[in-house]
């Protein structure tokens, strides 16, 4: 390879990890619960990942697209609720106009096509949602968990 081909990856490769590192911060901002951690996920990028009894757990990663996939189990329907109507507004899934935190329990998905982003949501009947939003912009993720911590705070005792 040339020497200015080689430098030009370089700087890329670089470029790149700055980008992951600025994406992990800004996902650990918005839910500082959020640790790094291994093995990577499925997307082969940086993975975070959360347990929190009464709260949920799941995981947050990056794919070498730089975009974002959010998976998260069992978290409480009040918090998902607020967090989702804040993000995306109400009715998008089909989940009725008063939103997630209202839902009937069962499969709630939507596959957007313009941009292969997929939102898969199961409320379940003990009052939480199990759910995954995938390939979608750092910056749509972030906005979640931000919400998403706002909800769960906000459920918390005093």
């Amino acid at each position: 390879m040339q020497p200015h081909v080689t430098q030009a990856l370089h700087d890329w490769r670089g470029a790149w990890t700055v980008h992951e590192r600025a994406a992990q911060d800004a996902f650990t901002a918005a839910f500082p619960a959020l640790d790094e951690s291994d093995p990577r996920c499925r997307c082969y990028g940086p993975t975070l990942r959360w347990d929190e009894p009464g709260e949920g757990e799941g995981k947050v990663c990056l794919d070498d697209h730089g975009r974002a996939t959010l998976e998260f189990e069992r978290v409480p329907r009040a918090a998902v609720g607020a967090a989702m109507t804040e993000t995306w507004g109400s009715g998008w899934f089909d989940e009725g106009d008063a939103g997630f935190a209202k839902a009937a329990p069962g499969r709630y998905f939507y596959d957007d096509e313009t941009n292969y982003s997929e939102f898969e949501f199961d409320v379940l009947d003990d009052g939480t949602v199990t759910f995954g939003i995938s390939y979608v912009k750092i910056e749509d993720i972030v906005v979640m968990l931000d919400a998403l911590e706002r909800g769960l705070a906000a459920l918390r005792p005093a």
